[in-house]
């Protein structure tokens, strides 16, 4: 079984003008999103700006996500790392905090070979008992995980169940689930492209979109399982504008300040990354706008 079906929100991290965690913000927007519907919590992965958090403020946001959840819906964690080491200690110790899940992102900057990415993922899996998803994002890490190492992972390795597929390449794609045999989760890692994977067998998706549009997303998916693919189709591209405009800039920076124009008062980014352009804010509202969110 699945770890989750449907629309999973990969769910930003509010900080407070200071640079802290704002968490009591945190508790808000995670109750909001289960009340939208959205079917399980990603924390702390890319759009968590898990990447300037220290180890602590890691685990203790992925923790107090797990408190607020209380089993509601599934709590994935984003624990991984370019140093093998550190990925299993994350693992382990979100493990510990209650966890129902772990994404793992291929590790980046040190491009592994094939042969290490079933060594490093293979380690890392093996030091828990979590539910294990793979994320395959390229544009990011400067590495694909190619469809066979993704196919022998889930099948050699009982606690790897899957992957969050941020490539855009449905070829590669479509010939990991014909060698899957079943025993790949394969969940969307871009919002513009849920239907197609959806139809490939797809689980669902990891969503930024959920972060402002949760049931909205929830209903793409909960639509096509319900067999009625012409409206998740046209959910989908209804959605579209909106979407284009939440990547016009690196992640998380557009959803942070459409949450922020909402009213949800996420605070800002952690540096590197640095506030919206004056004029993408501008093409982001009115697309929100033509959308029904603002």
């Amino acid at each position: 079984m699945a770890l989750f079906e449907g629309a999973g929100v990969a769910l930003v991290t509010p900080f407070k003008e200071n640079g802290e965690v704002n968490y009591e913000k945190l508790e808000e927007i995670v109750e909001e999103q289960i009340a939208g519907g959205t079917d399980s919590i990603i924390a702390c992965g890319t759009t968590g700006e898990a990447s300037t958090m220290t180890h602590e403020e890691h685990l203790d946001v992925i923790e107090y996500i797990c408190r607020v959840t209380k089993k509601r819906i599934p709590v994935v964690a984003g624990t991984g790392s370019n140093c093998t080491e550190t990925a299993v200690y994350l693992s382990a110790e979100a493990e510990k905090r209650g966890a129902d899940g772990l994404l793992l992102v291929s590790p980046y900057y040190n491009k592994a070979t094939q042969k290490g990415l079933m060594a490093h993922f293979t380690a890392v899996a093996d030091a828990v008992k979590t539910p294990v998803i793979l994320y395959n994002i390229p544009g990011r890490t400067g590495v694909t995980i190619k469809p066979e190492t993704i196919a022998a992972l889930c099948k050699d390795v009982d606690n790897i169940v899957g992957v969050k597929e941020a490539s855009g390449n449905f070829s590669a794609i479509a010939t990991l689930m014909s060698l899957s045999d079943g025993k790949v989760d394969l969940y969307s890692g871009n919002d513009d492209q849920i239907v197609p994977l959806l139809s490939l067998g797809g689980k669902g998706v990891i969503s930024v979109l959920s972060n402002v549009a949760p049931r909205q997303t929830h209903d793409i998916c909960a639509s096509y399982f319900a067999g009625n693919v012409k409206t998740s189709a046209s959910l989908q591209l209804k959605a579209i504008p909106l979407i284009t405009e939440l990547f016009s800039e690196v992640n998380p920076i557009p959803v942070k300040a459409a949450m922020n124009m909402m009213g949800k008062g996420v605070g800002p980014l952690r540096m590197p990354l640095t506030e919206m352009e004056p004029q993408n804010q501008e093409k982001l509202k009115r697309a929100m706008a033509d959308y029904g969110i603002l």
